[in-house]
């Protein structure tokens, strides 16, 4: 069964797009891009730490809106037509980071004409969940 992905596109160029946003500011970096999942990266650092030292909520939402919003813009036959734009997510953290990287994958529940809700569950190194969101996403035609 094909995956719902209906754009080709690379790592390299899904990482450049990404350049100069709140996505390369965090240190977020797409690393894999599966049949029906995409994947990144995000450092636990200066730049990611609330004041207590652990990985920031906040930061964990921006990796796991990044992954899903990429992912279902992904999944649109005609980007030029419309966009997938975030209206709701939710988090649940669940594990204390404070250092190394963390990993989150973006994997479709429903992708429909006009919404998609996708799952992104974040682990740290040892595999171990740290936050797991859900996106629901409208499709906005231009």
């Amino acid at each position: 069964m094909a995956g719902p992905f209906r754009q080709q596109t690379t790592l390299e160029q899904l990482n450049r797009r990404s350049a100069d946003t709140a996505v390369s500011a965090l240190g977020i970096v797409f690393t894999e891009l599966g049949e029906d999942f995409l994947r990144a990266t995000m450092p636990v650092d200066q730049r990611t730490r609330q004041p207590y030292g652990l990985l920031h909520g906040g930061a964990s939402v921006v990796l796991a809106e990044t992954l899903g919003s990429l992912a279902a813009n992904l999944c649109l036959e005609d980007p030029l037509a419309g966009q997938a734009v975030g209206i709701q997510i939710n988090a649940n953290h669940l594990r204390g980071v404070t250092e190394g990287m963390v990993t989150g994958t973006a994997r479709p529940i429903h992708i429909g004409r006009s919404t998609q809700v996708w799952d992104i569950r974040i682990e740290d190194a040892d595999g171990r969940a740290v936050c797991v969101s859900r996106l629901t996403l409208a499709i906005r035609q231009n």
